[in-house]
């Protein structure tokens, strides 16, 4: 048994003896290495783009050397073309007055283990010159910047059947001429020997594709936008605005922001306004004297506000609004039958110097009357107006006058209807000799009975027969 012990004793001791001897035969392997990149680059060494990996410190200049005399630059393009720049067409030179040897003293040459597993790479600034001029030329002379320019664009929407489909961008073949500039320049000083235009950014770029975040946001702002419907309403008639019509009326802007054609708007409301505006419109009034005559001119009517209704309109397809309404209006008339007098009116018969007042369609007050003086270049505007306000006791002022009255109704500016006090008949030829400047003179009494009985917007006839 005890001899057993002293064998293992003495295993032990030899085997320990072994392990001090391999570790010191690799510590002396490992100092003689590393007295080998004392002069001699590391593993895995690459200056500028040229591979010096274990070459010895003196032979660096002759290999970089020889690797400026055959460079070449490969630019792989969007399209599959590969174009080529030599180092030999831009002059391209070693830069001998560098300070390479800097790199070499980085290198601490007991640390060589690690570029077993990390890479060396180095980027010393001027290693490499080049003719600028040239350079400049031969860029210029690429075929990709020499051939038809397909520019880039946004993805895009087409409206088909009631809704927006999106279409895939397109990215084209234009170059931002400044960045494939830098990015040559660069790779040539790094001696790099191959660049990836479409990884270096030198394209021009779609702003937004299908897998941008804007691109489902504005497909569906379009399709809110034609969703939007708006019944007009004028009396019996409707006019239907929808996507039929709203759809041609959008587009997408370079933000991808949906932009509603406003000129289109209001050339619709144009449209309605001519169709269903009545301002100064020629009508056929039957007068009380059982005749037909034409009257034009005057403001009374319906006038859509056209300023209004197009940012209405505007907000309504933004929103996707569903609904029934009346345009607005700049103006409102009484009716909106055929007859938008309706059967509530002053009539005023210049020709026969008499004025009647209907109300609800019947007969409230008439009576003769005196206008302007036309012989004077005062005459009574003809046309279709509206009483703007009635005002008791009122002094009426003008350029050779000053009156008072009790009741005073205008209806076409400061032309209006009012009682005369200094006058003691009306009718007949009075208005040819001794008119108004314009207005229409009835007595107190008719005055009095309209002014009680006649309401802010009522129409106003004036015509000749």
């Amino acid at each position: 048994m005890g001899m057993k012990n002293v064998d293992i004793k003495k295993l032990f001791k030899r085997d320990t003896g072994n392990i001090f001897i391999l570790i010191a035969l690799i510590i002396l392997i490992y100092f003689f290495i590393s007295l080998y990149f004392f002069n001699h680059c590391f593993f895995n060494t690459v200056l500028n783009g040229v591979n010096v990996s274990l070459k010895a410190h003196h032979d660096v200049d002759d290999i970089i050397r020889s690797y400026v005399k055959a460079y070449k630059l490969k630019l792989i393009e969007r399209n599959g073309e590969i174009e080529e720049i030599a180092g030999q067409d831009i002059g391209m030179q070693y830069n001998e007055s560098n300070r390479i040897y800097s790199i070499f003293n980085r290198q601490n040459s007991l640390k060589w283990f690690s570029s077993l597993i990390k890479q060396q790479k180095y980027y010393l600034e001027g290693l490499f010159i080049y003719d600028k001029d040239m350079l400049e030329a031969k860029m210029n002379a690429l075929d990709c910047l020499n051939k038809e320019i397909v520019e880039p664009q946004n993805v895009s929407f087409r409206y088909s059947n009631g809704s927006y489909e999106v279409l895939e961008e397109v990215y084209g073949n234009k170059i931002n001429k400044d960045k494939l500039k830098e990015a040559i320049q660069m790779s040539i000083l790094k001696g790099k020997t191959q660049l990836d235009l479409n990884e270096s950014s030198c394209y021009v770029n779609p702003k937004y594709t299908l897998n941008s975040n804007k691109t489902p946001e504005t497909k569906n702002l379009l399709n809110k936008c034609v969703s939007a419907k708006i019944t007009y309403i004028f009396g019996s008639e409707n006019e239907i605005l929808d996507k039929n019509i709203i759809n041609p009326w959008l587009s997408v802007d370079e933000n991808l922001e949906v932009v509603i054609n406003k000129t289109a708007v209001i050339e619709y409301l144009q449209g309605l306004s001519k169709k269903y505006d009545t301002v100064g419109i020629a009508r056929k009034v039957k007068t009380s004297t059982n005749k037909i005559v034409e009257v034009k001119g005057g403001f009374y009517g319906w006038k859509i506000n056209r300023t209004a209704e197009t940012k209405a309109i505007q907000e309504s397809i933004k929103h996707g609004e569903v609904l029934e309404r009346e345009p607005i209006y700049t103006q409102k008339a009484l009716s909106r039958d055929k007859d938008d007098i309706g059967n509530t009116y002053v009539e005023i018969n210049i020709t026969r110097q008499h004025l009647w007042f209907y109300k609800a369609g019947r007969l409230i007050a008439q009576g003769a009357i005196v206008t302007g003086n036309p012989n004077k270049g005062n005459s009574t505007k003809l046309g279709v107006y509206m009483l703007n306000y009635k005002e008791k006791g009122a002094t009426l002022r003008g350029e050779d006058y000053e009156a008072e009255v009790t009741y005073w109704m205008p209806f076409n500016g400061n032309i209006g209807i009012h009682d005369a006090s200094w006058r003691h008949s009306f009718g007949g030829n009075i208005y040819k000799r001794n008119g108004t400047h314009g207005c229409v003179n009835v007595s107190l009494y008719l005055a009095k009975v309209i002014f009680d009985n006649i309401e802010d917007g009522t129409p106003v006839i004036c015509y000749e027969e």
